[in-house]
């Protein structure tokens, strides 16, 4: 089994809330793949397949209650408010909360390399910890885990319109879906030249998948951005 760099896992058991029968699993999910492949003579296993497994029940827990205590949400509303609970700059902000970084074993050059506080790694993580839970204890404990840790997350996106980030709302899905960032390209600019309203198109691999229009270039950005997010939800 590998050794925990720092931290205890008494102490991120407390962060969850939850206390694992199974310490493998706990251990599998705080292992990232490049601590494995230094150390294959003593290390078990890596966080993928947790992390893979764990997003899927985050997806499902946040959707279950979006449905549940907010029925007069639409479906685009649900769809646009759990894409932005479940983005890497929520979860990284709330593995960051807890500390994870210090619990995790990571190889010699992801440590050399910040790895401990690397957003994406953090995000994993986490979602390898939803993973772990649910296997170790099932869906109810599992929920009772992720929203315990997301706290006032949830109500703060439905109340304070925070998913309203457009544009890296579809930097995050774009991401996901496609392994690259989206592309703002400004096709015509109208008016004065100190009244001007500008168009834009959004394109992901030169694939156009939403426009708009502002006053400046930033407003139609978001604007387009809202669009291509409109037609991604609805082709969903």
């Amino acid at each position: 089994m590998p050794v925990f760099y720092s931290g205890s896992t008494v102490e991120i058991e407390k962060e969850l809330g939850y206390r694992f029968k199974d310490r493998h699993i706990l251990n599998d999910a705080l292992t990232h793949k490049s601590f494995y492949h230094e150390n294959q003579d003593n290390s078990t296993y890596y966080n993928e397949r947790l992390e893979f497994l764990g997003d899927t029940v985050l997806g499902l827990v946040v959707s279950e209650f979006l449905y549940r205590k907010s029925p007069i949400l639409s479906e685009s509303e649900m769809s646009r408010i759990k894409s932005y609970l479940v983005s890497g700059r929520v979860l990284s902000m709330i593995a960051n909360n807890m500390n994870l970084g210090i619990y995790l074993n990571l190889g010699k050059g992801e440590i050399e390399t910040g790895g401990r506080t690397k957003r994406s790694i953090l995000a994993d993580s986490l979602e390898a910890l939803f993973g772990a839970v649910f296997i170790d204890g099932g869906y109810t404990k599992s929920r009772e885990v992720i929203l315990k840790l997301f706290g006032n997350v949830i109500h703060d996106a439905i109340q304070g319109k925070k998913y309203l980030d457009h544009k890296t709302e579809l930097q995050e899905i774009s991401q996901r879906m496609f392994g690259v960032l989206p592309d703002y390209s400004v096709v015509q600019e109208d008016g004065l030249e100190h009244k001007k309203v500008f168009s834009v198109n959004v394109s992901v691999k030169g694939k156009v998948f939403g426009s708009g229009r502002g006053g400046s270039k930033k407003k139609a950005e978001t604007e387009a951005a809202k669009d291509a997010l409109e037609k991604i939800s609805e082709n969903r």
